[in-house]
């Protein structure tokens, strides 16, 4: 298992766009990818999950990867977080 906390940077945080660009995002790994926010934890490939988890811009979250492919995908997740999820 692998964790990396990253901060939102998305002006108006994960909303519906960027949420979708994550959950595709982590969809490309075999691994369980989960994120903690407030003490909640969320699925990194369900956009329900994500957009409930009301992330908002400056907010700081910790990805947990966890399976075959973990290492790549917590860089790969990290690297599209600090790269604005397409915004």
């Amino acid at each position: 298992m692998v964790r990396q906390k990253v901060v939102i940077k998305n002006p108006t945080g994960l909303h519906l766009r960027p949420a979708g660009i994550l959950c595709k995002e982590a969809m490309r790994f075999k691994s369980l990818i989960t994120f903690t926010f407030r003490e909640n934890t969320a699925n990194a490939k369900s956009v329900l999950s994500v957009l409930g988890a009301c992330v908002k811009c400056g907010d700081e979250i910790e990805f947990i990867c966890e399976g075959e492919d973990e290492e790549k995908a917590l860089e790969s997740l990290v690297k599209a977080i600090e790269n604005g999820l397409g915004e």
